[in-house]
């Protein structure tokens, strides 16, 4: 169900509430040059902890670029106490090393990374099924073409990069998504509703993607 234009073209927008969606993606996402470049640029006040930001930046890099283990690292100084209550992250993170070591043919070293640091959450059953998939790399040649490839993928990575990034938010009582993330899902919701009803008339279901590009 499309909109007509005419009925929210006229309806003001405040430059400070643009400003501040701006400044809240800029934040979260770690971008701190443009952040100061912009609240400059715009004369609005700058409220995000710059030194917080600048930590955040470092160890989602280190995570995505395959650092890990200095990831968690620098995470466990950061937040002491973030990857303990946060065990689900920990795995993810834990994993993401080992993969590294399997895409290097380090699969010795791999084993024992797994037995030392990954075996003990089998103890918990909803990790039993990863760490099979996890441990199913070492059966092939080549893991690239196993059917659990996608756990070496670049979209992996980021995938639990952004997790990290949103957890060290949340342990810091700042918003785990940036306020255009927030403002994309309720629209998102708002419009698939409204095109439930749509579609019983035969309207397409509302797609964010095909929105975007329309």
């Amino acid at each position: 169900m499309d909109i007509d234009p005419r009925q929210y073209e006229d309806i003001a927008v405040n430059d400070n509430d643009v400003h501040s969606i701006v400044m809240s993606y800029l934040a979260h996402s770690c971008f701190t040059d443009t952040l100061e470049s912009f609240t400059t640029s715009t004369g609005v006040k700058q409220t995000a902890n710059l030194e917080d930001m600048e930590k955040r930046k470092r160890i989602y890099h280190l995570a995505l670029e395959g650092s890990v283990l200095k990831a968690i690292e620098l995470t466990e100084q950061f937040a002491p106490d973030l990857l303990e209550k946060n065990k689900d992250l920990h795995f993810d993170l834990l994993s993401l090393h080992f993969v590294g070591l399997v895409c290097s043919r380090k699969c010795t070293e791999a084993l024992e990374f797994a037995q030392a640091k990954l075996a003990p959450f089998g103890k918990v059953q909803k990790y039993v099924e990863k760490l099979e998939d996890f441990m199913a790399l070492l059966a092939y040649n080549e893991p690239e073409k196993s059917p659990m490839f996608h756990l070496l993928s670049l979209e992996y990575r980021q995938q639990v990069a952004d997790s990290l990034n949103r957890a060290m938010l949340a342990n810091s009582n700042l918003p785990s998504y940036s306020a255009v993330e927030r403002l994309m899902q309720q629209t998102t919701v708002v419009r698939q509703c409204l095109s439930q009803e749509s579609s019983k008339e035969g309207y397409p279901v509302f797609a964010l993607k095909d929105f975007l590009k329309s």
